[in-house]
């Protein structure tokens, strides 16, 4: 129920406890106008009468067109898990995770989308969202913190978005809202689900794997038909393999018996007379290197002498030349002696 006094949509303690009101230490100036006060660690605090003004607003034009024609961005886990509840109760579609560039402009894509109304959970991380949306038209609600830029943004929402208890209560109010407009429900009494509903991750990972056993499902069907059918191609196969080995025993069992007994004796022979043949072949290999060495070293002495005496003519040669040098001299000493012995006399 809408608290009078506050003019909130919930009790002001489940704001102050989600922690929508608080900010980021970065003021933007396009956020200026939102922000209540500065706290004393340095963190802005959002005004909370403003935060459900818009919210409250949000949830009037949303309600006002097909949800159909409505596309929810979220990045984010935390922003990704309530959306998807909200997803389920509200019938509008969600775009989980990366926001791939070309969803709304390129008409290839597989994952074109045309909307009419986009929400962004975060213009920071989804801002090719808000620029895509922006070529072709379309107005923009955002949920904005202190420190974004809400540029191409046609309705603000200030609140934290990037609490997880924050998001949930956004979630959980806008569906409400929006149920409400659709005769869902008659009356906020009716609605059965708490902002603990959208805080749990646990319900989006059963969700998905009933999903993803049902896809198995339909995959393991054809798989059991091939296999089924698979088996009936192998009947016969296996039918004639145990045939085949029947007509194959009986040559089998022929063919051993004459192979062992001819073949191992004619080689043990044929071994022995082999190494006969080639005993006397070695030996006479060995024989024959020695008669072919023997003429090899006798060469070596023969070319060494032959060698010598060509040197021996040159000593000779030179002893002669030195005697008569010798004799010459000593002949020339004893006229010098003779000569000597004259004058003397």
């Amino acid at each position: 129920m809408v608290e009078k006094t506050t003019g909130l949509p919930v009790k002001q303690d489940l704001f102050l406890e989600a922690g929508v009101h608080i900010g980021t230490r970065i003021k933007t100036n396009d956020m200026k106008r939102y922000i209540f006060k500065k706290r004393d660690d340095g963190l802005y605090i959002l005004d909370l009468r403003k935060t459900a003004e818009k919210l409250m607003a949000a949830a009037k034009l949303l309600a006002k067109y097909d949800p159909k024609d409505i596309l929810i961005v979220a990045s984010r886990v935390y922003s990704s898990n309530p959306a998807m509840k909200f997803s389920k109760l509200t019938g509008i579609p969600v775009l989980q995770g990366r926001f791939v560039p070309g969803t709304m402009t390129n008409l290839v894509s597989k994952q074109f989308r045309e909307p009419k109304l986009v929400f962004v959970c975060d213009p920071k991380g989804e801002r090719e969202a808000i620029l895509e949306s922006a070529k072709n038209g379309v107005p923009v609600i955002a949920l904005c913190d202190t420190d974004n830029d809400t540029r191409y943004v046609d309705l603000i929402i200030p609140i934290n978005n990037k609490g997880r208890r924050s998001l949930a209560l956004v979630f959980y109010i806008l569906t409400r809202e929006i149920m409400l407009s659709q005769e869902k429900i008659k009356s906020y009494d009716d609605f059965q689900h708490n902002v603990s509903y959208f805080e749990r991750l646990e319900d989006v990972e059963e969700e998905n794997k009933v999903v993803i056993n049902k896809e198995e499902a339909e995959e393991e069907k054809p798989k059991e038909e091939k296999a089924k059918e698979a088996a009936k191609e192998e009947k016969p196969k296996e039918e004639k393999a145990k045939e085949a080995p029947k007509k194959e025993e009986k040559p089998e069992e022929k063919k051993p018996k004459p192979k062992e007994e001819e073949k191992p004796k004619p080689k043990r022979r044929r071994k022995k007379k082999v190494a006969e043949k080639k005993e006397p072949e070695k030996a006479e290999a060995k024989e024959t290197p020695k008669s072919e060495e023997k003429p090899k070293e006798e060469k070596k002495p023969e070319a060494k002498k032959e060698e010598k005496p060509k040197e021996e003519p040159k000593k000779e040669a030179s002893e002669s030349e030195e005697k008569p040098k010798e004799e010459k001299k000593e002949a020339s000493k004893e006229e010098k002696a003779k000569e000597e012995a004259k004058e003397k006399k």
